[in-house]
């Protein structure tokens, strides 16, 4: 079967790959959706180191997607069903090798797709059915943001399993999307406890209005303090928040780590000796992480409170398109998504 990648092989340059794929063991999905992540936009503008650029690419871009099955002889699902795919790419999908010590997003023999492997901007996707994850009663542009719910289920799942039961207060430091989705996921599971967004643009706090506390990080309270922490910053930002983190928490708690910085970020060691705080990284997810994220992006509330972050771009039709949802989503402030046609 002919299928059409749509690569990029240099900042803001595209060309079409003709593959071959086969049919069988593999579910074809035509993507329906897809949504740009910051990682998306660093390739596409070039913002990568050089070196991280020549080895990368060229590589189809987008790793949040969702689509429709039209083809799969392995019976796992019906043509026309919904689904969100798992961008992660374990080694022993097919039983081949045993690796229970790691999460499958964290181990060395995982690939990710649009991270030196073609993401989702194909025709079809040719996909382990292991890695698609049916769903039903969510809107397309909801469910194409699926992947990003997902990584807030995994943080979640890492500071439950490593955190102490003391959670009156959780602090989640950032305004952005994945401080957004981040905050949905704690409240939804942790409806008793009391959960406070640290920010710094005043229109992006606005739209947290689930939450029951948002301080500007510039005027933190000098009494402030909580029971664990969320990092949602990255970039140079992360110094600053880390810190105020280490600051302003309760003795022993609790902080995950999750925003992205390209340069290495100095810490206040001492304090974080001297509390006895724990520190965990996570990025990234996997299939139970999805399934996780599907389950809670069916309740209404949910859908309406993601719903309020998602603009939704003009169809993409044309290497044209492909362009100018990239320039759209560097002017919006939370997630954008679009319709895929090519």
């Amino acid at each position: 079967m002919l299928n059409y990648v749509y690569q990029l092989i240099s900042p803001q340059s595209f060309s079409v790959k003709y593959e071959d794929i086969d049919l069988n063991n593999r579910v074809i999905v035509r993507p329906r959706y897809m949504a740009i992540c910051h990682a998306d936009q660093r390739y596409y503008r070039g913002l990568r180191d050089i070196n991280v650029l020549r080895k990368k690419l060229p590589m189809a871009l987008i790793h949040e997607c969702c689509g429709e099955v039209i083809i799969d002889k392995t019976g796992t699902f019906s043509p026309g069903q919904t689904v969100v795919m798992i961008p992660n790419q374990p080694a022993d999908l097919d039983g081949k090798a045993e690796n229970n010590y790691y999460f499958e997003n964290y181990r060395s023999d995982s690939k990710f797709l649009s991270s030196g492997y073609d993401g989702f901007m194909r025709e079809f996707v040719d996909i382990h059915p292991d890695r698609a994850v049916a769903f039903e009663n969510i809107p397309l542009p909801i469910a194409a943001i699926t992947e990003f719910v997902s990584v807030a289920c995994h943080s979640f799942s890492r500071f439950m399993s490593c955190s102490h039961s003391k959670r009156d207060t959780i602090a989640i430091w950032g305004d952005g999307s994945l401080a957004f989705v981040t905050a949905e996921v704690i409240k939804a599971n942790l409806p008793s406890s009391k959960i406070v967004v640290i920010g710094k643009n005043p229109e992006k706090m606005h739209r947290f209005t689930f939450v029951d506390r948002i301080i500007s990080a510039d005027r933190i309270p000098a009494g402030f303090s909580f029971d664990h922490g969320f990092e949602c910053v990255g970039g140079e930002g992360s110094f600053y928040a880390i810190n105020d983190m280490i600051d302003h928490a309760n003795p022993q708690a609790t902080f995950v780590l999750m925003g992205v910085s390209e340069n290495n970020v100095p810490i206040n060691t001492r304090m974080v000796l001297e509390k006895g705080l724990t520190l965990i990284g996570s990025s990234r997810s996997g299939r139970v992480d999805f399934e996780n994220a599907v389950a809670l992006m069916q309740k209404n509330r949910i859908k309406k409170q993601l719903s309020t972050i998602i603009y939704e771009d003009q169809p993409v039709k044309s290497f044209g398109d492909i362009h100018r949802v990239f320039a759209t989503d560097s002017q919006t402030p939370f997630k954008t998504v679009f319709e895929w046609r090519l």
